[in-house]
């Protein structure tokens, strides 16, 4: 569908990929402070096994819907032949990096220091009941090709895991009392990208003279909505609740270390150790 406005389309293109860049790179504080540390622990893994489904999910629904005419269809003769598809280039393109990247975090979580925690088993229930549910749909979808149905079940499914993936982090830093291990900077990437988000869907809204993008698209609104709502929860966390405690420069303070509490290791050895 052409767009009304040449300086919107410009616009929309330019804030979606800046969207893109902030999303993508959100990834990358993560992945790097477990390298340097050659340690994920402070990162709950509950979290990054619901991201994964999540995105695979919105990936997913970005794709079909992106490149689809069948789709593309469907989403017309039931929003109106005139409505624009809510999916752009930048959105297949997230998706597809957010999976390969959230897949590459797993991959370190099994290769580094990890201390005593494992996936929890209300994880391990929640996706097969997910990925259970999206089975029974697809086969109810390909007896009557219902695919946009089907499409809007994996959109209910990523923004289900969006609501739930950043809780068992926000309890584990509770629980700690620390952020450690947590990179903030995937949360303040992550919290511009979702306000940008937002702002490429009022721009398309403008364009077009409606509103049904939001609701053509609410997963994609969804998402965004939630995000930003944990996202200033881990600003909180970080930078009021749990900062980091400062060392004077005339002490001289003993070496970071990790205690990994499932070993068998007495903390009396420890400290004589450190001594």
């Amino acid at each position: 569908m052409a767009w009304n406005s040449l300086p919107l389309h410009v616009t929309y293109e330019v804030v979606g990929w800046i969207v893109f860049t902030l999303w993508s790179i959100s990834f990358y504080p993560q992945v790097i402070l477990n390298y340097r540390r050659k340690s994920v622990m402070g990162l709950n893994f509950d979290f990054e096994v619901l991201n994964l489904t999540k995105h695979t999910c919105y990936l997913i629904y970005n794709a079909s819907l992106y490149f689809s005419s069948t789709v593309q269809k469907q989403y017309k003769d039931k929003y109106g032949k005139n409505e624009m598809i809510p999916v752009a280039a930048n959105d297949v393109a997230f998706s597809s990096h957010a999976v390969l990247l959230t897949a590459f975090t797993i991959f370190q979580i099994a290769i580094y220091e990890r201390g005593n925690q494992k996936v929890s088993k209300i994880a391990c229930g929640i996706l097969f009941v997910v990925w259970s549910l999206a089975a029974i749909c697809f086969f109810i979808a390909l007896s009557n090709h219902h695919w946009l149905w089907l499409l809007s079940i994996f959109s209910g499914i990523q923004v289900s895991m969006t609501v739930i993936k950043y809780f068992p982090q926000a309890v584990m830093n509770f629980r700690r009392k620390s952020t450690t291990g947590w990179s903030i900077g995937n949360i303040l990437l992550d919290f511009s990208g979702s306000i940008g988000n937002y702002g490429q869907m009022v721009i398309q809204s403008i364009d077009q003279g409606s509103w049904v993008n939001f609701s053509g698209d609410i997963g994609k609104q969804m998402i965004s909505l939630v995000s930003v709502f944990y996202n200033i929860l881990f600003i909180i966390q970080h930078y009021l609740l749990y900062r980091p405690k400062q060392v004077s420069n005339s002490e001289n303070p003993p070496p970071e270390v990790e205690i990994n509490k499932s070993s068998d290791k007495p903390v009396e050895k420890i400290v004589e150790d450190l001594v």
